[in-house]
């Protein structure tokens, strides 16, 4: 499952698949809180919402965006404070968290770190074999995000495993 967090849109999107395999769109959707609401309002509702996408596809893994700014701090303030119910859902859960940054994302996705919305887009349709591509911008950031933890978060928790059997193994 990935998680493009967000205060007034949150993207989540989950994929199944593995490295070397097709990859399919299981879900998709952006949650959104209005503005107008108090934060501790907005942040309980996007609580319920990761909640219940949780509840529904039980996710091996949750790939959240690592929120940076050098800009608008009261943006990056709500995308962090997203990022923590998030987190913190997945580990009610025993879900691993894993993080990526946007341009991670973006590199593993279309192959360059500065790509750009329009083509990050275009290649999860494509990866994902959709007839349309999925709109707004964070529901497709939500899938490059799962599908990158998929490429390369994936490989790790692997070798991460097996290490562990080997290790448990020499006991």
């Amino acid at each position: 499952m990935g998680i493009d967090p967000g205060l007034t849109r949150c993207g989540v999107g989950v994929v199944e698949g593995s490295v070397g395999r097709p990859l399919t769109m299981v879900d998709v959707g952006v949650f959104r809180t209005p503005a107008d609401l108090d934060i501790a309002r907005r942040l309980h509702r996007l609580e319920q919402q990761i909640e219940a996408s949780v509840l529904q596809h039980r996710p091996d893994a949750v790939a959240v965006e690592r929120v940076f700014s050098r800009r608008d701090v009261s943006t990056v303030m709500g995308t962090a404070q997203a990022s923590g119910v998030a987190m913190l859902v997945a580990a009610r859960h025993g879900i691993p968290v894993h993080m990526h940054t946007p341009s991670e994302v973006k590199a593993a996705v279309t192959g360059s770190g500065r790509a750009d919305k329009a083509q990050v887009t275009q290649m999860v349709t494509r990866l994902l074999r959709l007839t349309q591509a999925p709109k707004p911008a964070d529901a497709a950031d939500a899938l490059a995000l799962a599908i990158c933890h998929i490429w390369r978060g994936g490989a790790t928790n692997r070798l991460e495993a097996a290490v562990a059997a080997a290790k448990a193994q020499a006991r």
